[in-house]
Formats: C-alpha cells, sequence, structure tokens
C-alpha cells in the first residue's frame, strides 16, 4: 500500500504546483482563499465571544482584558503572521523549486522553534507582565484581570505556536482546508467551553478572565494535536520527519530569512496598540474599554486580510522560487486590490453604525462614546490599512520584507509620537490622536504599494 500512496502524493504535488504556476490568477486565489474564510470566522468568533463574556463580568474586567489582550494578539500574529508566515513562503518556495526534502526539514525545524518560542513568551509574562500592565496604566482591580488574564494564556501558549505554524506548513503546499478547519475547530471549542469555566458549571468552580485564556489554550491544544497526526501521515506533502531534528543552519536561514523581519512587523504592530493604550489610559479606564473596543474591529481586519494573504503567500512564494516574478506581482495587486475593497465597506460601515459594532460588549455611555468617536474617526482609513497588510503577505511570500517593515516603523512613529503631540503639544484630546492614527495607517498602506510598484522582487531570493 506504501507505494500508491507516495504516487499519489507525488500527482497530487505536481497538480497543485502546476496551478499554482499556471492556473488564472484571480480564480486560483479564490479557490485557494474560500477555506480561509474559516480562518476570519475562527477569529471573529474568539474576539468577539471573549468580549462578550468577559463585559458579563463588569468593567473592569473588561478594561483589564483590554489591556492584555494586545499581548495574547502579539503572540498570535508572531505565531501566525511573523514566524508562521515565514514558514509557509520558504516551504512554497522550496516545492516551486522541486525541493520536497527540503520542505521536510523546513516543517521540522519550525515545530521546534514554535515550541521554543511558546515557552520563552509564558516565561516572559512571568517575569515581565504585571510590571508592564501597571506601566501602561493598570491599577486595582483592572491590573488583576490583565495579570489573571494573560497568565492563563501564556501558560498553555505553546500549543497556540505549534497549531499556527504547522497550520503554515501545511498552507505552503497549498492546502488550505484542513488547517481552516482545525483553526474553525479550535474557536468553536473555546466558545462553547470557555463560558463554563468563566461562570462555573455544577462542581466546576468560576474561574473568571482565567477562564476565558484557559479555555482558549486548551481548544489549541487539541488543534495541535489533529495537525501533528496529519504531518506525521503519508497524504501530508510535506511530512514531520524525525530525521531533519538535527539543526541546519540553510534550513533555519530559510525559516528566518522572512520570518525574522516578519516577526519583528508583528511587534511594531502589536507593541504599537500597547503604548497607544498607555496614552489612552491617562483618560481613564472607560476610555481604556473603548478603545480596546474599537481597536478590536482592526483585529478582525487582521484575519480578513489572512483570508486572501495566507493564499496570496503560497502563489507568489511558489512562483518566485520557479523564476516567475512578473506573475507573482500580478497576484499581489489582484489579491491587495480584492482586500482594499472589501475592507473600504466595512470601514466605511462601522464609521456610520459604531454602536452595532460597540454595543455588541457594553451598554456603558462612557466606553460607547470613546469607541465610537475612535470607529467614525478611523474607520474610512481600514481600507488603506488593509492593502499595507495585504501587499505585506505578498512580500513575505517574495522573500523581501525590508519595505513592509520600513512602513510599520513608520506606522508607529506617526501613530505613537504624533498621537502624544496631538494630545500634550496642541491639546487635540483624544479626538486628534485618533486622527494620527488614522494617518498612520493611511501612511502604512502607501509605502507598501509605492515599493511594490517599484519592483523590489526583480532579484528576489531562492530557497536554500
Amino acid at each position: 500500500m506504501a507505494i500508491p500512496t507516495e504516487v499519489s502524493a507525488a500527482d497530487a504535488y505536481a497538480a497543485r504546483t502546476r496551478e499554482l504556476l499556471q492556473g488564472p490568477i484571480l480564480r486560483t486565489l479564490l479557490r485557494l482563499s474560500a477555506p480561509n474564510l474559516l480562518n476570519l470566522a475562527a477569529l471573529a468568533i474568539i474576539i468577539t465571544f471573549d468580549g462578550l463574556y468577559v463585559g458579563r463580568l463588569g468593567a473592569d474586567a473588561l478594561a483589564g482584558v483590554s489591556l492584555a489582550f494586545p499581548l495574547l494578539m502579539l503572540m498570535q500574529h508572531m505565531s501566525a503572521g511573523g514566524l508562521g508566515g515565514g514558514v509557509a513562503s520558504a516551504v512554497a518556495r522550496a516545492l516551486g523549486a522541486g525541493r520536497r526534502d527540503f520542505a521536510n526539514a523546513i516543517a521540522m525545524h519550525a515545530l521546534v522553534v514554535a515550541v521554543a518560542m511558546g515557552l520563552l513568551f509564558a516565561v516572559a509574562e512571568l517575569l515581565l507582565a504585571r510590571g508592564l500592565f501597571r506601566a501602561i496604566g493598570g491599577r486595582g482591580a483592572v491590573l488583576e484581570a490583565a495579570v489573571t488574564y494573560s497568565q492563563a494564556i501564556f501558560a498553555g501558549g505553546a500549543a497556540l505556536w505549534v497549531v499556527n505554524v504547522l497550520a503554515a506548513v501545511v498552507r505552503g503546499t497549498g492546502l488550505m482546508v484542513l488547517p481552516a478547519a482545525v483553526l474553525f475547530g479550535c474557536a468553536v471549542t473555546h466558545a462553547v467551553f470557555s463560558p463554563l469555566l468563566i461562570f462555573g458549571y455544577g462542581a466546576l468552580p468560576p474561574l473568571g478572565v482565567a477562564g476565558v485564556g484557559t479555555g482558549l489554550m486548551l481548544s489549541f491544544a487539541l488543534g495541535a494535536l489533529v495537525l501533528i497526526g496529519y504531518l506525521r501521515s503519508p497524504r501530508a506533502l510535506v511530512r514531520l520527519d524525525a530525521a531533519h531534528l538535527r539543526p541546519r543552519r540553510e534550513v533555519l536561514a530559510e525559516i528566518l530569512r522572512v520570518g525574522a523581519p516578519a516577526t519583528l512587523n508583528t511587534l511594531f504592530t502589536n507593541i504599537g496598540v500597547i503604548l497607544l493604550t498607555a496614552v489612552v489610559a491617562t483618560f481613564g479606564s472607560a476610555a481604556v474599554a473603548g478603545f480596546g473596543m474599537g481597536v478590536r474591529v482592526e483585529y478582525v481586519l487582521m484575519p480578513l486580510t489572512f483570508v486572501l494573504g495566507t493564499s496570496v503567500v503560497t502563489m507568489v512564494g511558489t512562483n518566485v522560487g520557479a523564476g516567475a516574478i512578473k506573475r507573482a506581482e500580478r497576484i499581489a495587486w489582484i489579491g491587495a486590490g480584492c482586500t482594499f475593497a472589501v475592507a473600504a465597506l466595512i470601514g466605511i460601515g462601522i464609521a456610520l453604525f459604531p454602536h452595532a459594532w460597540i454595543g455588541l460588549f457594553t451598554s456603558d455611555p462612557a466606553v460607547l462614546d470613546v469607541g465610537a468617536t475612535y470607529a467614525r474617526i478611523v474607520g474610512p482609513f481600514y481600507a488603506l490599512f488593509a492593502l499595507g497588510l495585504a501587499l505585506y503577505f505578498a512580500f513575505q511570500g517574495g522573500g523581501r520584507l525590508f519595505w513592509p517593515l520600513a512602513a510599520s516603523a513608520l506606522r508607529l512613529a506617526i501613530a505613537v509620537a504624533g498621537g502624544w503631540a496631538a494630545i500634550h503639544w496642541f491639546g487635540a484630546g483624544l479626538r486628534g490622536f485618533f486622527a494620527m492614527i488614522a494617518a498612520a495607517f493611511a501612511a502604512y498602506g502607501a509605502v507598501v504599494a509605492l515599493a511594490l510598484r517599484a519592483g523590489t522582487w526583480h532579484h528576489a531570493p531562492k530557497p536554500g
């Protein structure tokens, strides 16, 4: 039975690669991306249901989770869009160049790195979280809620890292259905069982905000087992093979060529949110909660770009690996255009009807007012933010991340420094602060688009 299985895997590999290199771009992109709608649904479930559950615990709990939530998103984005993006790009480029054994080595090295990063985050949380939350304005019950939530999240954070990185391995082969189904299953499991942990049931005591994090990490642990099982099976085009466990410098270099700058890019994004939250904290806990609910829209936009973006990484990476640079650039523009259009509709809708979103989480008038103000000012610029994010995925696939990284640094500088100046130098208050965040989104999208237009992939790197 082993021979037919291997022939089938080889045939599937050839068919997928041929479609990525020769198929109609938009149709192939949409076909690959369709399962990723489950990824969007999964993140939307996590973001929305967590807010709904915690909102029932009171304003202090909601503010505390809002302080800690960017750290969860930091880990999520570093594992999925940072290291995960580097892994998917490396696998796709290796397969595009016909190097399946090298792709297998990438998968095994990626698993080891994922576990190590999860443990590193757990140690960092124990040592630094309380001081960080206090520094950005956490006090009293708000501080304790933030610490409790983060401890539950990071204690099991290795599971989240493994799920996102192994999902990236599978996506790099052109298979989108399985990782999307696993992530959606994690989210549904979390949504069903977390209320039992938060509020208690029968002999199970209520854990409060700790139940949110515990439920989330347990669901990701189950997802990790599913992906490991698949990648150990003969059906997988790229396999986890213990023969590749010995560290190889060239394999790690291939992962980190894109993964390291992509991880730095996610650091810019999430550290920016933390710093912006610190500025908002000077206006009180209601402002923090309202700002946090507004920012959650951006955390929905990120998985929205992920829907097309992960497919763009695979298609661009495969074409770059095969030397088809012009086709790779066309894929990038088509994917970015689709993302821009969808994000524009969302942004305009949020700006016109902000209470339809903010009102899901709270009825506190002060929180609603801050959240609505943020949505009205920043919402119309979500399309440019999403454009930059979509092209960021394309640059990942091309193995070139200098310009997206530079654009992220510029966005951080405009939002944080410009926002602080708007408040303290010009007395513009929260409205001026939010206007600088909108300007930062516009600058980000413009810089990344101009970089691609200038042809920065003409000397894209080959795998290994």
